[in-house]
């Protein structure tokens, strides 16, 4: 048989084959899309999700860092599937050329757990990313049954050059005293909490004093123009919410500007207007 006839052979079984409709999870019909490329598909769309909160320094000036809101409510069956999806991200943007550290938040109970700090070791070493760029998110302080383990899982992330951020401090001596003890890179804190009026000056105090000065603030929830102000206030170093921007995908993240990002948070404060001629 010449290769034109097989050829020829080929074609026609694959015209005559009866079409097999392949459908995605939601039931819709995927009409001449193999398996493998609705696979890949699917896989695109993960990546493209609304899930990275850009973090900036508090004048808008620089992008300094991004929160994988996923992590923030997951259970504890998807916690090492996103933590991974987390570092892939991280390591996107270091080979895109972007230096974006992220802070992967992460339960107590996993923290306290050696079977998680185990895979979460692992996870980290094959991702060969450079110190500095993992943070590691911890959202409360531990019960006091779990607080040795959790304390010894903290100490394994931190020899591997994880930093440790704490994301939700509400001014309590005992949290005072933890982040002391841990020292603690970043310090979280919610600005609705200061809009209340729940977070006193003497605790913002101390703050800024040793032991607690090497640590740097970040005001999240950062929803209001008055927020602005309570960092400033606070002399936040770090400042993030729906009022700098809003969750965007890991893609748009690589297409953030220093420069359009200073414009726009400073066009919430007045300033010179030029006149008609473009003159001051």
């Amino acid at each position: 048989m010449s290769p034109k006839s097989r050829l020829y052979t080929l074609v026609k079984a694959w015209k005559n084959k009866p079409f097999q409709e392949v459908r995605d999870a939601c039931g819709a019909p995927w009409l001449g899309i193999t398996s493998q490329a609705l696979e890949e598909h699917q896989s695109w769309s993960k990546r493209q999700a609304i899930s990275h909160e850009p973090i900036f320094n508090f004048k808008g000036t620089k992008l300094t860092g991004s929160i994988f809101r996923p992590l923030m409510t997951t259970s504890d069956m998807q916690l090492l599937r996103l933590f991974m999806e987390g570092l892939d991200t991280i390591s996107y943007w270091y080979r895109s050329g972007r230096f974006i550290p992220g802070i992967l938040p992460v339960p107590t109970h996993a923290i306290a757990s050696s079977a998680y700090i185990d895979a979460m070791s692992d996870l980290i070493l094959n991702s060969r990313l450079p110190v500095g760029l993992i943070a590691l998110g911890v959202p409360s302080l531990p019960d006091s049954d779990i607080t040795k383990a959790c304390k010894e899982g903290l100490l394994r992330m931190r020899r591997l050059g994880v930093l440790l951020h704490f994301m939700n401090f509400s001014g309590g001596a005992q949290q005072l005293q933890w982040i002391s003890e841990m020292q603690v890179e970043g310090i979280h804190i919610d600005m609705s909490k200061l809009r209340d009026k729940t977070l006193s000056d003497s605790v913002i105090t101390k703050l800024k004093k040793s032991p607690y000065s090497s640590t740097q603030i970040y005001a999240s929830n950062v929803s209001l123009v008055k927020d602005l102000e309570n960092a400033s206030a606070l002399q936040a170093d770090h400042c993030y919410g729906g009022l700098m921007m809003s969750p965007i995908s890991r893609h748009q993240m690589l297409q953030i500007n220093d420069s359009r990002i200073a414009k726009a948070i400073f066009s919430l404060h007045p300033h010179p207007q030029p006149n008609q001629n473009g003159d001051k």
